[in-house]
């Protein structure tokens, strides 16, 4: 049996504890990053719902152009995808701590989405269950531009129906 003694001048012994200081340090700053939320991944023209720990008094939208938020109870949030991206929300109490700091990350829904493509040219189409054109940003320009006044005139045709108890039907 063999056994190891060593003797370690004062010096080695502040350089040790100074690295075992930094390690720790490390460790704790790890473990408290590891508390933040993970991303939450919501679905292009589509929303979701996100419970907060306590009652938000006001919310920070990084950008609001890829996603926007509205508070439907004091720790329910709707959040909804505008755009592709990445942001963030921070939700803060009445005392202005932070009560949630989470990444966005818009994407866009492949289930059932058919994209056609003609001399490098994209057209999306939504499949569920028959295949409709669907407006995506990054389509071609001139796809979009006639898919978007189809889906305009369609909307205004039903609003004017609506609002004239059908009489737009008849004319």
């Amino acid at each position: 049996m063999s056994m190891l003694v060593s003797f370690q001048s004062p010096q080695k012994s502040r350089s040790l504890a100074l690295l075992a200081g930094i390690t720790l340090s490390a460790a704790i700053a790890v473990a408290s990053s590891a508390t933040k939320a993970d991303d939450l991944i919501i679905k292009f023209d589509q929303s979701q719902l996100l419970r907060l720990p306590k009652p938000a008094a006001e919310i920070i939208i990084g950008n609001p152009a890829i996603a926007d938020v509205s508070i439907q109870t004091g720790n329910l949030l709707v959040i909804t995808g505008k755009s592709f991206g990445i942001t963030n929300i921070i939700a803060l109490d009445a005392e202005r701590n932070v009560i949630q700091d989470q990444r966005v990350l818009v994407r866009r829904d492949e289930n059932k989405v058919v994209n056609i493509y003609r001399s490098g040219e994209r057209a999306s189409y939504n499949c569920a269950p028959q295949c409709n054109p669907q407006l995506v940003i990054g389509d071609d320009p001139k796809y979009f531009a006639s898919t978007r006044s189809s889906s305009e005139a369609k909307i205004g045709f039903s609003e004017k129906s609506a609002d004239g108890g059908g009489q737009a039907a008849q004319q």
